[in-house]
């Protein structure tokens, strides 16, 4: 597998380029937040807005009013839980073009409660003129920055940094509302998201070579979310669906996915994988991974109680996976 490094930091300074109209604003994590390419680039249009994030969103609420584009850098839980309001009132109710990258989403930090965006998707979906961007491998991060650039409105992107694998072919960039299905099958409908489609892939190939055929999509666009062909695929299914993200299953995929099925009246059943109502302790990605049931064993693990058979497949049977270490010189630090 081809791991890239720092993949956002090198493309942001080249996309950026002929786009005068884009600032960045950082809230004092620059190079946390892969920022500082772009700010040594284009020191006239990097602001460093200090610890103060309720001011950064109404700041970049005006200079989207006065015809700028602003990208908001920083940790995801410092964007949503900071300046809820700001970004309701003078961001999304103006339906104004600010992009806000929030990193470190969901289990990616060992920083603890205090880091981990576990909601960040509950909560911003519930925003009217909201879009919601989540890549799960370097070309999506690549790419998305084009997404959120043509997006009208406020776009949140939960972004990846540091060393990113990449999955997806560079000829078939991010497009939003799109879908990519990397697997068919009649047996089960699994929809992934973000980190959670690389463990998807490695279950599916798994028990595919145990007779179970997975019908595997991946999910870049979390809202708008509408995917009826998907909806109709999970009602042919034999066994429903079963859906993996690294967010609560409190108003993320899983929630997104229920109501969809709801609403096409889908008679199937719906297996929520990813953190079950719970505030995650800090660890590595690997152990919070596996600890909160969000790996691929976790995956197989609920195939097997849906089917009542166990496969016998252990973590040393599925394909390789790379785990970038807590400290790295692709990280300016482990938060």
């Amino acid at each position: 597998m081809q791991i890239l490094s720092k993949v956002h930091a090198k493309h942001l300074v080249q996309w950026a380029k002929d786009k005068p109209d884009v600032y960045l604003l950082s809230a004092d994590l620059t190079s946390s937040c892969e920022a500082d390419r772009f700010r040594d680039a284009y020191p006239d249009r990097f602001l460093s807005m200090g610890i103060a994030e309720q001011n950064m969103l109404s700041f970049a609420g005006g200079m989207a009013r006065q015809g700028f584009t602003p990208l908001i850098h920083t940790f995801a839980v410092f964007i949503y839980r900071r300046a809820y309001d700001q970004i309701a009132m003078s961001i999304a109710y103006p339906n104004l073009p600010v992009k806000m990258f929030g990193f470190l989403p969901g289990v990616l930090t060992p920083g603890g409660a205090t880091h981990q965006a576990i909601e960040d998707i509950s909560v911003m979906r519930s925003l009217p003129n909201m879009t919601i961007l989540e890549p799960g491998d370097a070309t999506e991060v690549e790419s998305v920055l084009n997404v959120a650039y043509r997006t009208p409105g406020p776009v949140y992107v939960r972004q990846l940094r540091g060393e990113v694998p990449v999955l997806f072919n560079a000829s078939e960039p991010l497009e939003l509302g799109k879908y990519r299905k990397l697997s068919g099958g009649k047996d089960f409908v699994l929809l992934t998201s973000g980190i959670c489609t690389e463990e998807g892939i490695r279950a599916a190939a798994a028990l595919r070579d145990k007779g179970v055929k997975i019908a595997h999509y991946h999910i870049s666009t979390l809202k708008p979310f509408h995917h009826p062909d998907i909806i109709r695929a999970i009602g042919k299914s034999n066994y429903g669906a079963i859906t993996l993200e690294n967010h609560s299953i409190i108003g993320g995929l899983g929630s997104i996915v229920a109501e969809c099925m709801a609403e096409a009246g889908t008679g199937k059943p719906l297996y929520r994988l990813g953190l079950q109502d719970t505030f995650v302790h800090g660890a590595s990605k690997r152990y919070l991974m596996r600890e909160y049931g969000i790996d691929a064993m976790a995956l197989i693990a609920k195939v097997e109680k849906v089917l009542r058979k166990k496969f016998g497949i252990t973590e040393t049977a599925l394909s390789e996976t790379y785990t970038p270490a807590v400290h790295s010189s692709a990280k300016a630090e482990a938060l």
